[in-house]
């Protein structure tokens, strides 16, 4: 337990190159990783509480140290984990469907995003981690605990498994997803785990393929009983695709483990 718990004060000593005078008067400046979260959280106009600004910086030290043993991110600079990780897992506090829900389901969330920083940032609301790789929840099980973050359970298992289970059939205001799969892909992992009346966000980047993405994905969303709502903007070049659950998804889905990706509805 105490080895857990180092990760709350253990790497404060996150260094920055800071731009000075063109006279060579430049000298380097200690920035910690809180620093960074605080920056970050201001540039991106985010309200935050002392509490919260020390956990999400306490949490990417821990990813940060953990990624050095286990591939959990690409990105290990901490104005860039911030941006890319933070910023953009929060987009969805604006979203009305967010906001509104008490249990969420983060499917296929990798190191914790966007469930982790959400959670967090929200701790009034119930939090579902779900991932098909045991060690990456090992880890964030390790970090929550150590943080006292307590609105956090992990769930180990394909999302085609555990979508016929009663205890999650059905039975979740909100999923979101990020980096998971396309979209037709996606609403058959995903909207098996929503209630009649919840949505599932998508984070996507936007473009003119993300548009061939949700209009080769309306029959999928339709049969699983879903309904294309709206896209928000979020953060950087990425978009949240929002899909209402209108109907029941049909018993026989999600099909079984990989068939939903080898052959998409």
């Amino acid at each position: 337990m105490s080895e857990d718990k180092n990760i709350t004060v253990k790497s404060r000593e996150i260094k920055s190159r800071k731009a000075g005078p063109q006279d060579a008067k430049s000298k380097e400046v200690e920035l910690t990783s809180l620093d960074y979260v605080i920056r970050g959280l201001k540039a991106a106009s985010i309200d935050s509480y002392n509490a919260e600004t020390d956990k999400l910086a306490a949490y990417m030290e821990g990813i940060l140290e953990w990624n050095e043993k286990i591939n959990l991110t690409a990105i290990i600079e901490p104005a860039e984990f911030v941006e890319k990780h933070y910023i953009d897992s929060l987009a969805a506090l604006k979203v009305a469907e967010f906001q509104d829900a008490e249990r969420i389901m983060d499917l296929g969330t990798g190191g914790g995003f966007p469930g982790v920083p959400l959670a967090i940032m929200r701790p009034e609301k119930e939090f579902i981690l779900a991932d098909s790789i045991a060690k990456r929840l090992k880890i964030i099980d390790k970090l929550t605990m150590a943080l006292e973050i307590s609105n956090i359970e992990t769930l180990h298992g394909r999302a085609e498994d555990l979508a016929h289970k009663e205890e999650y059939r059905e039975t979740f205001d909100l999923v979101v997803s990020r980096a998971v799969a396309e979209m037709k892909v996606l609403a058959e992992y995903a909207l098996p785990f929503v209630k009649v009346g919840g949505a599932m966000i998508a984070y996507k980047t936007e473009g003119e393929k993300l548009d061939e993405e949700i209009t080769a994905a309306e029959r999928a969303i339709k049969v699983l009983g879903g309904r294309p709502s709206r896209t928000k903007k979020g953060a950087g070049d990425h978009v949240l695709v929002i899909i209402e659950k209108v109907k029941k998804t049909p018993p026989k889905y999600p099909r079984k483990a990989g068939t939903p990706r080898k052959e998409p509805l």
